[in-house]
């Protein structure tokens, strides 16, 4: 694979002056108050605000290497992808960021189609000086990363997705659906209503987002001091709640937007993944319909949280995939 070009240096961050002088991320949301995180995880990773202009985002970057932006899905944060990161860090300069609306990020009303997203995180990786990159979304970040790819092609060398649907691409599930598969799904229109989500979940969200995650998760589930974490979060403001709901939201505008961006198929190497006990084949068969370049992964005993259900097999997946990239980088 060729060499890629960094204009700037892997080691360290470069940010313009639109991020110098912020305030440092503090709290449960951010990588100083965050619970049970790996051993050594502090003395590598850091969170910190980018200023983008339009937005402040947070990011908690860490390590040395070729970029690796880390994309998390509902209803998450990038604390998803914690159980990985040290690993990654050893190879990569790891972003894992908080999208538009979520976490420590800020919470507009508007912007939460998959383009704008998509705009934000070039915005992000700009500010960090990293103008070619790995990519790696899951669930919501899987639409997102899609779009990022999509518009963006000049900006991914490689690019993971795994457990979701391309809105307006994928096959549209029926309205009456196997109990099971019911359970796991019905958020996704609920999560589209205007306020009457936000009504219902307000001062009961332990046992709508409580429910969600198990429902998800198949066989293995978290454990429930995770879900709690993520769960206060998420109670924490009407802000929090709100955001949550956003991307849901805007899907139609999403849905439009795919429609043009299933013209220009995707060329960058591809891996499709899915949890055995959650989307299985149906990612790979996705990705199928918009790319050239794809392979598809499932992972045993799996349901929906792969990146923490499975974080030894996710990495083993994404160390041999990214490697061309990052030999590419460092021959």
């Amino acid at each position: 694979m060729r060499a890629v070009q960094l204009p700037r240096a892997v080691k360290g961050i470069l940010m313009s002056a639109a991020s110098t002088n912020l305030p440092t991320p503090d709290g449960p949301g951010s990588v100083s108050g965050a619970p049970n995180l790996p051993a050594g995880f502090t003395d590598t990773f850091t969170s910190r605000y980018i200023n983008t202009g339009a937005l402040r985002q947070h990011a908690v970057t860490g390590g040395e290497g070729p970029p690796l932006l880390l994309v998390h899905g509902w209803p998450q944060t990038w604390y998803q992808w914690r159980l990985v990161m040290p690993t990654l860090a050893r190879d990569f300069r790891v972003v894992a960021v908080d999208q538009r609306g979520i976490g420590l990020s800020d919470k507009p009303e508007d912007g939460y189609d998959t383009g704008t997203l998509a705009n934000d995180l070039v915005a992000l990786m700009d500010m960090l000086g990293h103008q070619r990159f790995a990519l790696v979304g899951f669930d919501t970040g899987m639409p997102i990363a899609y779009a990022l790819a999509a518009d963006h092609p000049d900006r991914v060398e490689r690019l993971v997705v795994g457990e979701a649907f391309l809105p307006g691409l994928s096959p549209t599930p029926p309205l009456v659906l196997p109990p099971q598969l019911n359970d796991r799904l019905w958020h996704i229109a609920f999560n589209q209503l205007e306020t009457v989500n936000e009504q219902l979940v307000t001062g009961r969200e332990a046992i709508y987002f409580g429910a969600e995650y198990v429902a998800s998760a198949g066989t293995n589930k978290l454990p429930d001091d995770t879900v709690s974490y993520y769960v206060d979060r998420l109670a924490s403001n009407p802000e929090a709640l709100h955001g949550s709901f956003a991307w849901y939201r805007a899907i139609h505008a999403t849905i439009a937007q795919n429609q043009q961006r299933k013209e220009r198929r995707l060329t960058v190497p591809l891996l499709a993944i899915g949890g055995a006990e959650s989307s299985g084949a149906m990612v790979g068969d996705t990705m199928q319909l918009v790319a050239d370049d794809v392979q598809t992964l499932i992972i045993p005993g799996t349901g929906h949280w792969v990146a923490e259900q499975a974080p030894e097999e996710l990495l083993a997946a994404l160390t041999a995939f990214l490697a061309p990239y990052q030999v590419g980088v460092l021959s």
